[in-house]
């Protein structure tokens, strides 16, 4: 799966982008583009672009055994692609009014949309209720609003990055974020969820900040760093929930 947001869209930590990206040798190659290079990489992949500002691509034909299922869904205007599986999805769906046979990316929606709405239940407790193995992405075309999120068991992998553009590129196909993204890249950090309003923050430790861990590879060049929870920290109390503050405007 794939998601392409313009700068500004998605604010990706500063840390993400490495100062050794030789980011003009990307832009005299268009074909390194992230979507045209996903879709180059697998025939049967189809995208969806929403104006300038975000492109999704899923190739359905990578079906992988359970728990790396990859599946797609839209509903009034929101998007979704979900890789893996949860293994307590009959629960999920009857606590929400889902019907039995609603798959993951159906339950993704309807949670975000209960979320959003109707609140006070805060995003990270929810995704605390997640039973498996998960990486998601979700775009609601009417608010613009970017909700991306990684299980804590580290068997579904993310990666995103920074493209010549600027734009965030976010997927689980890291050749193609190798190929966009020079070294301006990293693992999307596990246990942890992306909100548009709210930043990059731990579901499993939500009151802790989260803290950038400089990388270098092989051949000792500086890459975009990765992130882990600070346990020794505490963010500012979070703000109250209800009717006056839903979640649309504060992820956690």
């Amino acid at each position: 799966m794939l998601g392409v947001f313009k700068n500004g869209l998605v604010s990706a930590p500063k840390e993400l982008n490495s100062p050794s990206s030789s980011f003009h040798q990307h832009e005299e190659d268009q074909d390194q583009h992230p979507l045209k290079h996903f879709l180059k990489s697998y025939t049967n992949a189809f995208s969806i672009s929403f104006g300038n500002d975000v492109s999704l691509a899923f190739d359905p034909s990578s079906q992988v055994p359970l728990p790396q299922q990859r599946l797609f869904c839209s509903m009034d205007d929101i998007y979704c692609i979900f890789l893996g599986g949860l293994n307590n999805l009959c629960t999920l769906n009857k606590q929400y009014g889902l019907t039995k046979v609603a798959n993951e990316p159906m339950f993704v929606i309807q949670a975000y949309k209960t979320l959003r709405d109707r609140g006070p239940y805060p995003a990270h407790s929810v995704l605390k209720e997640l039973d498996g193995s998960f990486g998601f992405i979700l775009y609601d075309v009417k608010s613009k609003t970017v909700f991306v999120s990684l299980g804590a068991n580290g068997e579904v992998k993310l990666f995103w990055g920074i493209a010549a553009d600027g734009s965030v590129v976010i997927s689980d196909n890291l050749v193609a974020i190798k190929s966009t993204c020079s070294k301006s890249f990293a693992p999307f950090p596990t246990g942890c969820m992306y909100h548009t309003e709210g930043g990059l923050v731990s579901f499993e430790h939500p009151k802790k900040k989260m803290k950038a861990i400089s990388r270098v590879d092989s051949e000792g060049v500086m890459c975009g760093a990765t992130f882990k929870v600070d346990m020794y920290s505490k963010t500012q109390t979070m703000p109250r929930v209800g009717s006056e503050a839903n979640w649309a405007t504060w992820g956690v």
